[in-house]
C-alpha cells in the first residue's frame, strides 16, 4: 500500500511541475495529434535506410 501511496505523490508532483512550466510558456512545444513530433523520432541521417 505504500508503494501505491509514494507513486501518486511522486505522480502529482511531476504534474505540478508541468502545470508550473506551462504556465511560464517554457518547455517543449507539444506533440501533434499523431503522437509523433515533427520529422519523425531522428535517427539515421536522411539516405542511410537499410
Amino acid at each position: 500500500m505504500q508503494e501505491i501511496e509514494a507513486s501518486s505523490e511522486a505522480a502529482t508532483m511531476i504534474l505540478r511541475i508541468d502545470d508550473v512550466i506551462a504556465s511560464k510558456g517554457g518547455g517543449a512545444p507539444a506533440m501533434p495529434p499523431g503522437g509523433m513530433p515533427p520529422g519523425g523520432m531522428g535517427g539515421m541521417p536522411p539516405g542511410m535506410d537499410y
